[in-house]
Parts: C-alpha cells; sequence; structure tokens
C-alpha cells in the first residue's frame, strides 16, 4: 500500500531557522479529533441512496481525514453509536439513516469498517465513539418504529424530559450495551471504544428510577446507588475487552470537571456530583485507559481542573477535550490563542494530548485555528503515548532497511523481524546530516505506518544526503530501537 509523506523532502532541506519555534513539539503526545456523525454534524451530511452517493459519500470522509494527516492528527473518534441507532452492520440496533436515507439499511458499504481502514492508511488511530444511554427524541424513537430499543427492550428504557435513556438502575442495560461493545470490538480493527454520555442525563434529580432504587438501593444514597450502577458497567466492560483483545484501549469523555475543587468551590456542573460519574474511581480501579473529559471552559473553570483531572489519573493517559466550537461567534467566541493557552498547559502539566470538539470546528474554522496547528502546533508527526500498564514487551527492531528511487520519489522499504508475530506499525526517522536524533520529533519524517513501505515526493533536481532509520512499535505503542541507519545520497543524476 502507498503511503505518501506529507513532508517533502524538498521542505525538509530548508534552512533550519525556518523550522523553529518557540518550543518545539513534543515526540509522543494525542492529537485527536471527535468525528460527529448525528444529524451529519461533520460527516456525512448526505445520505447515500445511489451508486454516486455512496461514492461522494465516501470521498467527503477521505477529504476529512486527509486535512487531518496534513496537520498531523493521529487519533479519530468516530461517533459509531449515535442515539440507539449505529453506523455499522448490526444485529442489535439500525444503521441510522444518516447514512442512507433510512433506518436499518447501510448505503451500500459497511461506514465503520471504511473509516477505520482509511483512518489506518493515514497513520491515525480510530475509536469508535459510543453514546452510552441517551436514545432519542420522541420523534427520532417512533420514526426508528419497532427497529428502536424502546419497541425491543422497553423495561431498559425510561422518558425523561421528552428523550428517552437506558436506566443505568437496571441490571440488564449493562448486558445490553456489552452486546453492542462485542459487536463493534469482535467484528472490527478498531483501536478503541470510546463511550461518552456515560451518566445519568441533565437534570438527573428528576430521572424516573426512584421505585427502582427503593427496591433495590441496598440503604445506600441515591447518589452512591447512582453512582455504582455505572462503575459497575464500566468494570464489566474493561474486564471484558481484555480478555478479547487487551490492546483495544477503553476510554470514556465525562464532564470537564471532576469534582468542586478547594481552588474552585462554585464549579458548578460536575461529574460526580451532578450526573453520577466516577471516572478517578475508574482510574483508580485501573478500569480505563483513556480519560478524554470534556473541558469547555476558560482559566479557572479549565487550568485547575486539568491538575485535578492529571493528580488523580493514576498513570492512566489524560487528555484534556478542547472546545473548538466555542470559538464560534454564536457560541462563545473564543479567539485562536484561548485554545493553544489550553494546549500549551495541557502540555506542561501532565496532559498526554488534546481532543477537539469538534472536527468541523477545527478544519473550517475562520478565525485560523486549523492554520495555526498545522503550522505550529503540530507541525511535526507526534507518536502515540505507550500503554506501559497493558504490555511493555519491546519488540524487535526492523530489518533490511533499503532506499531506491523511483523516478520523482525515493521507495523506502524494511522488513518486519523474523522473530515477531503480532502486529506491527512503523516510524521513520530521517536526518540531513549522518547521525539521526530519535527523541526529537522533528527527526519523525512519518510515524504509524501500517505495512512495510514509504513513497516520499523529491525535488529531483536536488542534490543531498539523506539518512534514515526505522523503528517498530507493538499496538500498545511500544517502541523498537532503532534499525542500523541507512544512507542515502540523491543526485539528480539517476546513477
Amino acid at each position: 500500500m502507498r503511503k505518501f509523506c506529507l513532508l517533502l523532502i524538498l521542505s525538509l532541506a530548508l534552512p533550519v531557522f525556518c523550522l523553529l519555534q518557540a518550543v518545539e513539539p513534543p515526540k509522543k503526545e494525542i492529537r485527536a479529533v471527535w468525528l460527529t456523525t448525528v444529524y451529519g454534524l461533520d460527516w456525512p451530511h448526505k445520505p447515500a441512496t445511489t451508486e454516486a452517493g455512496r461514492k461522494a459519500q465516501q470521498q467527503a470522509l477521505l477529504d476529512i481525514l486527509d486535512r487531518l494527516q496534513e496537520a498531523n492528527f493521529n487519533m479519530v473518534f468516530i461517533q459509531a453509536r449515535l442515539r440507539g441507532d449505529v453506523m455499522y452492520r448490526s444485529a442489535i440496533e439500525p444503521v441510522s439513516k444518516t447514512f442512507s436515507g433510512k433506518y436499518g439499511e447501510l448505503p451500500g458499504y459497511d461506514p465503520l469498517a471504511f473509516v477505520v481502514d482509511e483512518c489506518h492508511k493515514r497513520g491515525m488511530e480510530c475509536h469508535a465513539w459510543f453514546v452510552t444511554f441517551p436514545l432519542g427524541t420522541e420523534k427520532s424513537v417512533k420514526e426508528q418504529g419497532k427497529l428502536s430499543v424502546v419497541k425491543k427492550k422497553p423495561k431498559l428504557c425510561k422518558r425523561h424530559n421528552g428523550e428517552w435513556y437506558l436506566d443505568p438502575g437496571v441490571p440488564e442495560t449493562a448486558d445490553y450495551i456489552l452486546s453492542l461493545v462485542k459487536e463493534i470490538v469482535n467484528g472490527y480493527d478498531i483501536d478503541g471504544i470510546h463511550f461518552d454520555y456515560i451518566r445519568y442525563p441533565e437534570e438527573a434529580k428528576t430521572f424516573p428510577d426512584k421505585a427502582l432504587y427503593n427496591r433495590s438501593g441496598k440503604k445506600k444514597s441515591l447518589a452512591d446507588w447512582r453512582r455504582e450502577n455505572i462503575n459497575r458497567m464500566v468494570y464489566r466492560i474493561y474486564d471484558w475487552v481484555k480478555q478479547t483483545k487487551p490492546w483495544v484501549q477503553v476510554s470514556s469523555s465525562p464532564l470537564g470537571k471532576y469534582n468542586r475543587i478547594e481552588r474552585v468551590p462554585n464549579a458548578g456542573w460536575t461529574a460526580y456530583e451532578s450526573v453520577f460519574q466516577d471516572p478517578k474511581m475508574w482510574m483508580q480501579q485501573g478500569k480505563q485507559d483513556m480519560i478524554v473529559p470534556m473541558m469547555y471552559y476558560l482559566h479557572k473553570n479549565f487550568f485547575p481542573f486539568v491538575d485535578n483531572w492529571v493528580d488523580n489519573c493514576n498513570g492512566r493517559l489524560v487528555v484534556p477535550g478542547l472546545g473548538a466550537y466555542r470559538m464560534d461567534k454564536s457560541e462563545a467566541d473564543w479567539a485562536v490563542n484561548d485554545i493553544t493557552d489550553q494546549i500549551d498547559y495541557s502540555r506542561y502539566y501532565g496532559g498526554a494530548g488534546c481532543a477537539f470538539f469538534r472536527c468541523g470546528n477545527v478544519l473550517y474554522n475562520d478565525k485560523g485555528l486549523y492554520k495555526e496547528l498545522r503550522d505550529n502546533y503540530y507541525k511535526y508527526p507526534a507518536q502515540l503515548p505507550p500503554l506501559t500498564w497493558l504490555n511493555d514487551s519491546v519488540p524487535a527492531a526492523p530489518e533490511g532497511i533499503k532506499v531506491e528511487r523511483l523516478d520523482d520519489e525515493l521507495h523506502l522499504t524494511w522488513e518486519k523481524p523474523v522473530s515477531e508475530k503480532q502486529d506491527l506499525t512503523y516510524t521513520v526517522y530521517y536526518s540531513l546530516t549522518d547521525s539521526i536524533d530519535t527523541a526529537s520529533a522533528k527527526s519523525i519524517l512519518a510515524t504509524n505506518i501500517y505495512g512495510n513501505e514509504l513513497f516520499l515526493p523529491i525535488d529531483v533536481e536536488s542534490e543531498r544526503g539523506y539518512t534514515f532509520s526505522v523503528t517498530a512499535s507493538t499496538r500498545y505503542r511500544i517502541e523498537s530501537e532503532p534499525s542500523p541507519d541507512t544512507y542515502y545520497y540523491l543526485s539528480k543524476f539517476i546513477k
């Protein structure tokens, strides 16, 4: 499979002072977007009802991923379960009408399989974003008809403030959610499963579960009982995933503020107190690999809460979710530096990267956010942080590194180590001198490569020497030692 690196050899030869910035981006960090499919907010904007429509729908997704790759993003949360409907071939819930125009019908292809494959081609992880308890409005449930979980499993469902939800307090709800998780994890080569709305809904005080609580609360407070309902499900799902595909990450996006803290006693809406999420406990129990809190706030409502998450992460990854949508004038009219200040703070104070809500608010932002990320903050590719608590075994280094010129491209190839049977991805490092600084992000030419080759466009008139080295990484992101350096002299005369 051809994989074109976005850093042209010609641009790599520019004087060093042209490439410097105040602080070099880290070599390892998560750069993620939530790619929203509900209502076609990010994709698809139109349902596919014909073969031409299918091709256009797929091309629109490729265009999005190409732009993310151009800006060196390395993770996509694709909304695979929307509101009791899904974007994949399911025996349990209907395919969303967003894709084909009709509930229960695929648009001539499997959208989740397509997204996973295309993300991997571009060196990006793909995590299935899973809206957990909300099932949609009365209108959407009625439109789904007999396909709706409200019709199929009425005992699991509650109506609250005009919308339908799975009730976390009903024991069979966890069985149902796990059955959906099994479909995705067993059926697709996803890198993670990412839970959203894994909480009680807004205005939770009036959620209609008091009768159930009175029968099964066992002298716990209502708040503790509700938190335990979610905790129990989180632990069960995590354990099943790790028994089945231990490299598949389990993460969630709780509210941006875990709880009311001393520095901000009037924190308002919080995960622990307001909607009965306890992600601190999930991390302490080792039942999450990553927390991506929705931190769509500024200043005192952001910075202290990053500290609070990092202080309580138990060595797991904390990835602040940034509100790119808040830059819209119709929202809060934030400036670009409101977002970049948050990236800086997260990098300095222990965050593992950042995620942006939502994808379209990054790609089509009229204040220049995308350009700032592409040209400065995400100027170089970044590896993903290692998942050492899952598996810290170091793979063998790649072998047989070769470079050859094919017309206006260089073709790099390498061999998977004979001793390695597990799936590997690869990072290609380069230098314009005879030594490579593999600790520097500037030395990464491409990373998370699925396959054993890389094609590089070149300036056929240039004359310059290049040194290349390749490393292998496991699905737990544990990197090998570099291969022996391979030197290639590029001449305008093909020899």
